[in-house]
């Protein structure tokens, strides 16, 4: 159990963090300022400098939170259907995304819109970036184990790319319990891919939703994320899809 003091620096980090996260809502990115922070919370910037050094550990504490709230969304609602009903768990994933980024507009353009000048994002931050991916990945892994994947045309992955797949393999491996394993190495590299392009598919989609790029191309979005969650689901061979 953590001491006092830990707790007492746990509240304060988070205190600082959703001051800041304010700020992203009101300033942008590029407008963060540790300074500014600090004066709202009524402290020496010398004392937040102690948990934030700088801008960009700021920005980085903002975006790990963000890929957080995100991941956390989609595991409760991905949670929440039958694990039999690998195709309904798909769809979950994709709901829950595209409901958090409209709910978390400032938030999602920090992790998915245009980068920060300057800010070169550190290696905390590519774990809680593949939550989602891992997910669609588990749905797949589980499909396979238990019913199997539906027939689906192969689609022959070049060479070059093989080696992205195998990494990517390996990543999913890291996570998984051990039974699981021998399934998810016995995927096509295709389907693997396929579940790379999902992922891509959704943000994609979200993306352009949030920023304008669909402004009179698609207006019934939530139809077109149903749309593109099923066949990204035929694609990768969920049953049902």
């Amino acid at each position: 159990m953590p001491g006092i003091r830990e707790r007492v620096r746990a509240e304060l980090v988070a205190e600082i963090v959703e001051v800041a996260r304010r700020h992203l809502g009101e300033r942008g990115a590029a407008g963060l300022s540790v300074r500014a922070v600090t004066r709202e919370l009524g402290m020496a910037p010398s004392a937040v400098y102690r948990y934030f050094p700088n801008r960009d550990a700021l920005l980085t504490a903002l975006i790990v939170s963000a890929y957080e709230g995100l991941g956390a969304a989609a595991r409760e609602a991905e949670s929440g259907v039958d694990r039999e009903d690998h195709l309904g768990r798909w769809h979950a994933v994709f709901r829950a995304v595209r409901a958090w980024a409209l709910t978390h507009r400032h938030e999602y353009a920090l992790i998915y819109g245009t980068p920060v000048p300057g800010y070169v994002a550190p290696e905390d931050t590519v774990g809680p970036a593949a939550q989602v991916t891992l997910l669609l990945a588990g749905i797949v892994t589980d499909a396979a184990v238990g019913p199997g994947l539906a027939e689906h045309e192969s689609v022959p992955v070049p060479q070059t790319l093989q080696s992205d797949v195998d990494a990517r393999i390996a990543d999913v491996v890291r996570t998984m319990a051990p039974e699981q394993t021998a399934s998810l190495r016995a995927l096509r590299p295709d389907t693997v891919l396929g579940v790379i392009d999902a992922w891509s598919a959704l943000f994609g989609a979200v993306s352009f939703e949030l920023f304008g790029h669909y402004h009179r191309v698609i207006e019934a979005r939530e139809a077109h994320i149903e749309h593109l969650a099923r066949t990204t689901a035929r694609t990768v061979g969920l049953p049902g899809a």
